[in-house]
């Protein structure tokens, strides 16, 4: 039996990427999974690449940032598949480059809104139903700079700090009731938005690569493999966790 057999599995930010990778492996591993992006076309791709491996996937084209769709996404993929086992908050954007002070307020809204307030709403509607349910796993995509500081984005940073704290809080007042909550914190990873910035800007492929003692920035079935674990009966008296995968970034 594989180990997330006849589980159901949301994963928002699934249209590329993280989402994507962690989609296809919990596939693999027996899940029904749901796709929740934004992005029209890649979610629909991820589904795809799913059926094509004779798995079982659904799209829900869903913005993280309203509660209103947030709670549909919820109810629909309990309606197609009769249950919420693991959700994987993942959806998340990097913002502008800028130091503190020049940081716009635009820019500051819109990053905490997608990434703090977005994961916050996402578990608002998972854990009732998980509640309902008599337990499930959460697992939120946070981030290194969730851990350090990042110069230059401060949005980012303080968006990924409150995702940490944010699961260790959920994770405590729900241990009882059955449902596990912790978070993934990946280095540098080699997604879409980091493939296109080496497009524009090949010159810091190396410097990518030196922040990392291990001498690679990771791929995405990489940390997929870190967050199927955490919602793996293998990581049963794991909640509250903070899961470090960054190469020996952080160890520096």
């Amino acid at each position: 039996m594989d180990r997330l057999d006849g589980k159901v599995a949301l994963i928002t930010g699934a249209g590329s990427g993280i989402g994507r990778a962690t989609a296809h492996l919990f596939a693999e591993k027996g899940a029904k999974v749901v796709i929740a992006d934004i992005a029209l076309v890649g979610g629909q791709e991820t589904v795809k690449m799913i059926k094509d491996i004779s798995c079982e996937a659904a799209f829900i084209e869903t913005d993280v940032t309203p509660a209103a769709q947030f709670e549909l996404l919820v109810n629909k993929t309990v309606k197609i598949y009769g249950r919420l086992d693991c959700a994987i908050n993942n959806a998340g954007i990097d913002g502008e480059l800028a130091r503190t002070a020049e940081c716009t307020e635009g820019n500051w809204d819109r990053t905490i809104s997608v990434n703090l307030k977005g994961v916050w709403l996402c578990m608002k509607y998972e854990i009732p139903q998980m509640l309902k349910q008599g337990g499930g796993v959460i697992v939120n995509t946070a981030s290194i700079a969730g851990l350090v500081g990042t110069a230059n984005l401060p949005a980012y940073s303080a968006s990924k700090h409150g995702v940490v704290g944010l699961t260790k809080t959920a994770a405590l007042e729900y241990a009882k009731e059955g449902i596990r909550v912790n978070a993934v914190c990946p280095g540098i990873v080699r997604t879409p938005i980091i493939d296109r910035l080496l497009t524009a800007m090949p010159e810091r492929s190396d410097t990518f690569t030196s922040l990392h003692p291990i001498g690679r920035i990771a791929d995405t079935h990489e940390i997929a493999s870190a967050v199927l674990w955490l919602c793996s009966d293998d990581a049963s008296f794991v909640t509250g966790h903070a899961l470090v995968a960054d190469g020996g970034y952080t160890a520096q």
